[in-house]
């Protein structure tokens, strides 16, 4: 019989495009060789174009759901997406209280068009009860401020905001700089408070990057559950999600998705390039 392949569980929202969410998640989950299982947290009606409607769970279902999945199957690596109100945040965290499994934490904010995700009031939920228990926290630079009001403007602020995500108690920061425009390259820091991983790959010219952070939250948390060190789990995850953007394809009238299963296609030229790591 088989050995099952790692386990890995999101607790995210429903993308309806199928770009974002809990649909991203479990392709990238499923192209990176681990079983992804699913805690719903809201349903979105969401295309190419924005997010038209949004529906929260209520806090008992997503705990049952957790519960069904962990106690039965269990999970070897955690990855939390959109969690929408403070009370599905405190439900969370409270769940993942008790857990070995590494956490990684993607604190949504808005979507890719600018539509809000985590309510207002949320916010201080988030600093003070999920990202304490966050093996790695994946903000982008939108979400940095939002959480700490730090402002990147360059390369240069990257630490800075670091230390300030890492403030709040996690045990691994990596920010996001795909936003920055004073590189060729799309720049990321991790960073333990201690040691820096400098992660760079080039940027693509494609404007179809729909459910980017998702992915990259996902496959950090496809290789933890692999066993993967923190630094060598988000250096193949970005090399991952690298490819994915450069595959990235229209679909609808707006900004499309990137390709999770640019590996299992074998397209040519859009193999991605491996980041380069400065430690």
């Amino acid at each position: 019989m088989r050995t099952p392949p790692p386990r890995v569980l999101t607790v995210a929202g429903s993308d309806s495009g199928g770009g974002a969410g809990i649909q991203a998640d479990l392709k990238t989950m499923l192209a990176l060789g681990t079983h992804g299982m699913s805690v719903l947290t809201a349903v979105t009606a969401q295309n190419s174009l924005g997010v038209q409607g949004a529906w929260e769970l209520p806090a008992e279902a997503v705990r049952q759901q957790f519960r069904s999945v962990v106690d039965d199957i269990g999970v070897q690596a955690v990855k939390t997406g959109m969690l929408a109100t403070a009370e599905l945040v405190a439900t969370v965290a409270g769940l993942l209280d008790g857990l070995t499994a590494p956490v990684v934490v993607d604190p949504v904010g808005v979507s890719k068009h600018g539509d809000p995700l985590l309510a207002a009031e949320a916010l201080e939920t988030v600093r003070a009860e999920l990202l304490p228990r966050a093996t790695v926290a994946t903000p982008n630079l939108d979400e940095v401020a939002q959480l700490t009001g730090v402002r990147v403007e360059r390369e240069a602020d990257l630490p800075r905001a670091a230390e300030a995500v890492l403030a709040y108690g996690p045990r691994w920061a990596l920010i996001k700089g795909g936003h920055l425009k004073d590189g060729a390259d799309a720049v990321d820091l991790l960073t333990d408070g201690t040691t820096e991983h400098w992660l760079r790959a080039p940027r693509h010219d494609n404007r179809h990057t729909h459910g980017t952070g998702c992915t990259l939250a996902a496959a950090i948390a496809a290789r933890l559950a692999k066993g993967r060190p923190v630094p060598d789990a988000v250096a193949d995850a970005k090399e991952y999600v690298t490819g994915a953007i450069a595959a990235g394809f229209a679909l609808g009238g707006g900004i499309g998705p990137v390709d999770h299963g640019w590996r299992l296609e074998g397209l040519e030229g859009l193999e991605g390039e491996a980041p380069e790591r400065e430690s």
